[in-house]
């Protein structure tokens, strides 16, 4: 099968340091397995466009990026960006809503030798990535965030029956793989047509998985019950804004933000991205843990095995994940963890152990 092409876009800060050491182990994994190279394509984003090309996001880079099987993204800054930069889509939503990533997919799973408020989870949040509330995603052109009078701010929430059908068909089809268990979460018992349109249609999709467990809880119930019993949960699906304040609690209770691993998928593209941001008081300061854009790529390469690319890619995110339990298994960690090593350091690490497998 042909080499895999794969979109590299470095971002902002610590994407200078953590995309390449994701690149590096990536090579390393394919070369173990005895496959071909990736074909990387190196694409601007972020302030190096800016510079380059006069715009955080390029029209040319989302032009190759259709050309191209998946794509690894940095994180941006894009907070800092100037006027008037800073009120238009991030790259990485110029990026989604192109190729309509509709499900973002976000593990958190504790390893052994990582400190962990819930030292046993191991649960993946299945998150609409494309409606709710988050005004950079619920319209076609213009935000869905507004002001009728300088003291007056309204957000408009939208929610269709295609994207609850579409993200309930991914998280069922993904515990089917797993334990068998989907929680639905929402908020109906106070947005009742809203979310309560995404239960019901998770619901409804449901029926069509008999062999899978369905239960639902209350947003708000569901952080404390994280927090209280962590492990009990398999698959969690949900809507936008609470996908992602949960998915970064599970993150934290399964040990840090900085092991939070993504990826942004359609029926036939994948991008991988890390849940954490662009950290630019480490940057440049070889501090970064780069496990979780890592564990990104190892997602990406999974999906890519199980939708008509390579099957042998999925041996290749089996040598990346191992490797990287192992290495923190054996104490070497960024100090976000507790470890004194540099992101220059554990990627060597990293790199070591995937051919010694």
């Amino acid at each position: 099968m042909p080499n895999p092409r794969l979109g590299l876009l470095q971002g902002d800060g610590i994407g200078r340091e953590i995309v390449p050491a994701t690149r590096d182990v990536v090579d390393a994994a394919m070369s173990a397995v005895g496959l071909p190279d990736v074909d990387w394509v190196p694409l601007p984003i972020g302030f190096d466009a800016i510079a380059s090309h006069g715009t955080p996001m390029p029209e040319s880079t989302l032009v190759a990026l259709a050309e191209l099987d998946a794509w690894i993204l940095g994180p941006h800054d894009s907070a800092s960006y100037p006027d008037p930069f800073q009120m238009q889509l991030t790259p990485g939503g110029a990026i989604r809503k192109r190729f309509d990533l509709y499900a973002n997919i976000r593990p958190a799973r504790a390893l052994p030798s990582v400190r962990a408020v819930s030292p046993h989870m191991d649960l993946v949040i299945v998150r609409e990535n494309t409606e709710g509330f988050y005004a950079d995603r619920n319209m076609f052109a213009g935000s869905g965030e507004f002001m009728p009078t300088p003291d007056v701010a309204m957000a408009v929430g939208v929610v269709t029956r295609q994207a609850c059908e579409r993200i309930a068909h991914t998280a069922f089809g993904l515990a089917r793989r797993r334990r068998k268990r989907v929680t639905v979460v929402h908020k109906a018992n106070v947005l009742s047509t809203t979310t309560g349109l995404f239960r019901d249609v998770c619901r409804e999709v449901g029926e069509h998985y008999p062999d899978v467990r369905l239960d639902d809880e209350h947003v708000d119930a569901m952080a404390a019950y994280l927090v209280r019993r962590g492990d009990d949960y398999d698959v969690i699906v949900t809507e936008n804004m609470f996908g992602d304040i949960l998915s970064d609690l599970a993150a934290e209770l399964a040990g840090s933000l900085g092991t939070a691993a993504s990826i942004n998928a359609s029926e036939s593209k994948v991008m991988a991205q890390a849940a954490h941001g662009a950290a630019p008081d480490i940057s440049g300061r070889n501090r970064a843990n780069p496990m979780a854009l890592m564990s990104s790529a190892a997602m990406l390469l999974d999906w890519l095995a199980s939708t008509g690319h390579d099957p042998r890619l999925a041996a290749v995110s089996a040598r990346i994940r191992s490797a990287i339990e192992r290495t923190v298994e054996a104490g070497v960690a960024t100090a976000d963890l507790g470890g004194l090593a540099s992101t220059s350091e554990f990627t060597e690490t990293v790199i070591a152990r995937v051919h010694r497998r």
